[in-house]
């Protein structure tokens, strides 16, 4: 079930990123994760209060630490980077930073989790960052600014290594105590941060602007459950139920998805290059669940 939910995550995070994407052409990086994040916390409370009830977590005290801390750097910091790559050099450039994050966390995980992937396993793993590059690489992309590709880039590789550190710190939490409460518990954190940055730097006011500005909030609220509530809790369930190094390989396939339900969904054109590369990386989640 672990691999299942961590492929499941990959195919709805795909659907928000497209949202995202245009929720971000008019509403601010930072401002989009800050609602993302609130609308799932809002969200989360009657989930836990269903399946746990009102009993707290039986954390230690450095479990407790672990949670919130994890919560601030994966999701108060690593998703506003990621939306503010998004928003400076779109979906393709920001899909093939991202492919570090298997890395980062299968080197984290070595190092941590005492985890390792079996050979055949590496294979898989080599087939879908291959099939990942053939779907995201085009030849005649919208020209950007060099210092935004940079930033761009710098944001994209902080991003995904804050979010591998995150979910490696967090997964021996998950594997112990109630999966919900720890979901609930790092959207929590990661929206608290934010909250706490906003007061500091006083930006209430320049914050409120952009809200209170016409802004697709149709979408930007359905982005928002698909990317924050849904995907969050398919992708920590992949990382409880399997290993981290095996979660974070599948996780990639969202760069397929988005191919995929582009073509099905949008009418947008589906190259021989961009379907070569959907079977591979399809080919290489196979081999790495299997073997």
């Amino acid at each position: 079930m672990g691999e299942f939910f961590s492929v499941a995550c990959a195919a709805c995070w795909a659907l928000a990123v497209v949202l995202f994407r245009r929720s971000g052409e008019t509403l601010p990086a930072f401002e989009l994760n800050l609602f993302k994040n609130l609308l799932a916390v809002a969200l989360m409370v009657p989930t836990i209060l269903v399946f746990h009830g009102v009993s707290l977590p039986g954390y230690s005290a450095g479990q407790w630490v672990i949670v919130l801390v994890s919560g601030v750097i994966g999701i108060a910091i690593a998703d506003t980077w990621y939306l503010r790559a998004l928003n400076l050099m779109g979906a393709s450039r920001t899909g093939v930073v991202a492919m570090l994050f298997s890395p980062f966390v299968i080197v984290l995980s070595m190092i941590f989790l005492a985890e390792a992937l079996k050979v055949f396993q590496y294979l898989g793993f080599v087939l879908v960052l291959a099939g990942i590059l053939l779907v995201t690489w085009q030849r005649n992309r919208r020209e950007v600014s060099l210092r935004a590709l940079r930033l761009g880039v710098t944001f994209g590789a902080g991003s995904v290594l804050l979010m591998a550190i995150g979910i490696v710190m967090v997964k021996p939490v998950l594997e112990e105590h109630e999966f919900l409460w720890t979901v609930g518990l790092r959207l929590a954190a990661g929206a608290a941060g934010m909250l706490c940055f906003v007061g500091l730097t006083r930006g209430w006011s320049r914050m409120w602007v952009h809200y209170r500005a016409p802004q697709p909030w149709r979408i930007v609220i359905t982005a928002s459950v698909l990317g924050s509530y849904v995907s969050m809790i398919l992708w920590l369930a992949g990382y409880k139920l399997t290993k981290a190094s095996i979660a974070s390989v599948l996780n990639e396939t969202a760069a397929a998805f988005i191919v995929l339900f582009a073509w099905l969904f949008l009418g947008e054109a589906m190259s021989w290059r961009k379907f070569i590369g959907v079977v591979l990386a399809f080919i290489g989640v196979g081999v790495v669940v299997l073997v």
